[in-house]
């Protein structure tokens, strides 16, 4: 069976507009399509394969763990996913844990779990739930309409109700707006979608005194920041506040859907049987890798090669930056990084996004003023040098392409624009082109692949 981009449109819901190649296999920082093409990957799958592609640990964990156990469901108990809790209840001090397949979902549960605690405790009028512009939750209804971004939520009917969005960082407004009937606050320690933003020391204090004053649960969603993406194992041990429930996913299990919500005993207990549940969560076999990923990226010396990682990448992208002056900062922490665009290039970081998937390098974009980097923790100088150096490829066209000066020539009237005279290439230089092109675009040995 023959299958292109095009089989993509044909077969798929239109929710993605994928890019021009289909993956059919990826080694450690590096993917490869079904056309031979090599590329490097700054994005390890929106922050989830921690570990990169196909790591051999994992592969290990995977291969062990199926000639036990898949899955059982939760009407029985196993040893993985008791394991994963003990491993994530002694890092962290949470308490208890619920396991769920994805960050939407623990959202979902987190926010469910706020709302019944007030119901049980304080009665069904504290129900309020303060959110932040421009913050991303997940795509279920519930989680969708608490993140900050309305495109997301419009268009599906009645949206659940009692939910208030505020600017981030802004402590005047938070203070106007929590009040008794506040059951919950939930906010990003670093915002991922909207625009890689540090939520502020002096504001992360006030919010969690004012929670504290108003009995509401302050939630802290570590889908994408979690998993030692952020040079610690969970982003509010660099912040002075410690959340009352905590949400994970994405890293957690290096590539297989997991997700987990961590509390403390006093919340965990208003759900009693009954009251949530989820078929596929704590999955056995995602589990055993949760519990490999655990064990190896909490370790005081990964988390610390994941710091001098990030300083390596902000050196390179300064650098950069000195060159070509396209930017105007870089924002995050760890390995989830935002390359801000300066202002002459603003709302342009899908067409740079682009411009580096056409020179074989995979990144992501916040908002759209920034460019996302989020490469595997591990990754290896080697596969950070080539994949600057393409993006410095991509600068090159981008500015050409995107400079006020090209900007002015292409609003001029067309009768003012001579037609350029056409030019021919001589024979050698066009047979040499084409050479250099093909060597470039397929992948060299398999040697090459091993190596990756």
């Amino acid at each position: 069976m023959k299958i292109t981009r095009s089989t993509f449109d044909e077969v798929m819901f239109p929710c993605y507009n994928p890019m021009n190649m289909v993956i059919k296999k990826a080694h450690g920082a590096y993917v490869f399509d079904n056309q031979g093409n090599k590329y490097v990957d700054f994005t390890s799958g929106i922050a989830v394969n921690c570990l990169g592609h196909t790591p051999n640990g994992v592969q290990k964990v995977i291969k062990k763990t199926c000639k036990n156990l898949i899955h059982v469901s939760n009407i029985f108990c196993n040893e993985y996913t008791l394991t994963l809790a003990k491993k994530l209840t002694k890092l962290t001090g949470y308490e208890k844990v619920f396991f769920v397949n994805s960050g939407a979902e623990a959202n979902e549960t987190a926010l469910k779990l706020a709302r019944r605690v007030a119901f049980d405790d304080f009665g069904a009028d504290k129900n309020e739930i303060i959110s932040f512009t421009n913050s991303f939750h997940g795509r279920t209804f519930f989680s969708v309409t608490v993140g900050g971004q309305e495109s997301y939520s419009d268009g599906f009917g009645p949206k659940p109700a009692a939910i208030t969005h505020i600017p981030y960082n802004d402590i005047k407004t938070f203070e106007k707006t929590i009040s008794e009937k506040t059951c919950a606050v939930i906010l990003e320690p670093i915002q991922g979608e909207g625009g890689i933003i540090k939520a502020d020391d002096e504001f992360l204090i006030k919010v969690r005194e004012l929670c504290d004053k108003n009995n509401a649960a302050l939630i802290f969603d570590e889908v994408q920041t979690g998993v030692a993406r952020s040079g610690t194992f969970y982003a509010y041990e660099q912040t002075p506040v410690k959340p009352d429930i905590v949400t994970s996913a994405k890293g957690l299990a290096s590539g297989l859907p997991i997700g987990a919500v961590l509390t403390y005993d006093k919340f965990a207990k208003h759900f009693v049987p009954g009251t949530h549940g989820s078929t596929f969560g704590g999955n056995a076999l995602a589990c055993s890798v949760g519990c490999y990923v655990v064990d190896k990226l909490s370790t005081p010396e990964f988390l610390e090669k994941v710091k001098k990682t990030s300083a390596y990448f902000i050196e390179c992208i300064n650098k950069l930056n000195e060159k070509y002056h396209a930017f105007s900062g870089v924002r995050g922490e760890g390995l989830l990084l935002g390359i801000v665009l300066d202002d002459k290039f603003k709302g342009l970081s899908g067409a740079l996004q682009k411009k580096c998937f056409e020179k074989g390098l995979l990144t992501l974009t916040a908002h759209a003023d920034v460019l996302r980097l989020a490469p595997a923790l591990n990754i290896k100088k080697s596969a950070i040098n080539l994949g600057m150096s393409l993006l410095e490829n991509a600068l090159v066209e981008f500015i050409a392409e995107n400079s006020a000066d090209k900007k002015t020539e292409d609003t001029k009237d067309p009768k003012e624009v001579k037609e350029p005279q056409e030019v021919k290439e001589p024979k050698e230089a066009k047979e040499s082109k084409a050479k250099k092109t093909t060597k470039a675009s397929k992948t060299a040995t398999k040697s090459e692949e091993e190596k990756a």
